[in-house]
Parts: C-alpha cells; sequence; structure tokens
C-alpha cells in the first residue's frame, strides 16, 4: 500500500516509520510518503493560511498549496482522497478493514481552524474523525490512522493476532497472561495452563462476552442480534 501524507509538519511522523511498521516499509509492503505543502506556497514568507472569511477566531489553511501538493503526486487517480477532521466520521476497526484494502491512500493533515472548504469539496472522498474531541492538527490522528490500516495489511502482522483482537466479531478481548505464573499474590487462571485447548477457547470465548457486555453493552448488542440472526 502507498500512502501519501499532505502535512506542515513532516518531522512529526517519525514514529510510524519505526517499529512493526518500520518493517513493514523495508519488506516493502507499505510506501509512506511525506509532503509538505508550505513547500508549495507561493508566498514568499512561505505562509499558507488566512483570516477567515466573515470574520472569527484563528486562521485557516489556503486551499492553492494544498491543492498543488496533492497535484505533485504522481498515479493519484485512483486514490482515495482522506482528510483528518472531527467532523468526520468516527474511524471504526470496519472501517479500518476497508481502508486497508486500498491500494493508495492520500491524507491530509488540517492545522489551525482547518482547511478552505473548497478544497474538501473538490479533491477530497472521505473526511474522517478519531474521536469527539480537537486537537491542534490532523497529524496525530493521521499516525491512528495509518497505524491501524498497515497493521491489516497482508505481511505486516500474524493473521491469527488480528483475528483475535478487540473489535473482532464486534467483541473486546479476553485478558492475557504470561509468566510469572504467580505475580504479587494473583495467580494465573488455572484452564490456561491445563493444556486443553478446547476448554481455554470456551474460557477465552466467555470472557470476551463477559467484558464486552460490561464495558461496551452497544458492542454486546450488536454481538447478540448478529448471533440470534445466524
Amino acid at each position: 500500500m502507498k500512502i501519501d501524507i499532505l502535512t506542515l509538519f513532516p518531522e512529526m511522523f517519525t514514529p510510524i516509520q519505526t517499529s512493526i511498521l518500520g518493517r513493514a516499509i523495508k519488506n516493502n509492503l507499505l510506501d509512506i510518503n511525506l509532503i509538505n505543502f508550505r513547500d508549495f506556497s507561493k508566498d514568499k514568507s512561505k505562509h499558507v493560511d488566512d483570516t477567515p472569511y466573515g470574520g472569527g477566531a484563528g486562521m485557516v489553511i489556503s486551499a492553492e498549496p494544498v491543492y498543488d501538493a496533492y497535484m505533485c503526486i504522481k498515479e493519484r487517480e485512483n486514490a482515495k482522497v482522506i482528510y483528518m477532521s472531527p467532523k468526520g466520521k468516527t474511524l471504526t476497526q470496519d472501517m479500518v478493514k476497508d481502508l486497508s484494502k486500498e491500494e493508495h491512500l492520500i491524507v491530509i493533515c488540517g492545522h489551525y481552524e482547518g482547511i478552505d472548504e473548497r478544497l474538501i469539496e473538490e479533491i477530497v472522498d472521505e473526511e474522517i474523525s478519531i474521536g469527539d474531541y480537537v486537537l491542534t492538527g490532523g497529524e496525530l490522528p493521521c499516525m491512528v490512522m495509518v497505524d491501524s490500516v498497515a497493521r491489516n495489511l497482508e505481511g505486516v502482522i500474524n493473521g491469527e493476532s488480528v483475528s483475535d483482537e478487540t473489535f473482532s466479531n464486534d467483541l473486546l478481548e479476553y485478558p492475557q497472561y504470561t509468566r510469572p505464573e504467580i505475580f504479587n499474590g494473583r495467580t494465573v487462571p488455572e484452564v490456561l495452563i491445563s493444556g486443553n485447548h478446547a476448554k481455554i477457547n470456551e474460557w477465552r470465548k466467555e470472557k470476551s462476552i463477559e467484558i464486552t457486555k460490561v464495558r461496551r453493552p452497544d458492542l454486546y448488542e450488536k454481538y447478540i442480534n448478529k448471533e440470534e440472526n445466524n
């Protein structure tokens, strides 16, 4: 997968080029390209923002430098263009899986009071949010989305790890344990050291349902409805 990221702060993206995603880049499973749209400013001082029409606090990013940065991307015709915005649809695991099937994503990171609406109307396919709160810019939300999407690419993470984790089948993940067997007087559940894999799977399923019911009743209801309709 190729991901082009349009941002004012490309230096912020070092973390997503390390660890698991770094290996994915090294193994040619992921290609991340950072484009600073300040480089496309026609202003002598490289300004990319201006005061909003109609007045109000803050500054708005102009459409032109971002558009010119977008136009510099080769083979962009079949790419899905995403604008990270608190006004967008909230990112979910189902959305992540759909995005992981795309061959090319172009992600625009806003800043200040956002980007001129005409740019969004011109080139953006979807606005995405990572939650009901506002951040200083779109860089952190972009990193969250890229990480969640990339780990669903074939070969990036063991398939079994992805299929068993939280939100798979509308359930939260069961508790995990490792050595030592006793920690501060707390022991590992006996079933997990029994060697009975059928019982282990049954316990994990029961715990997933139990945790989901308590912590995410919305997901639990969705799971129950799906089970009843099967």
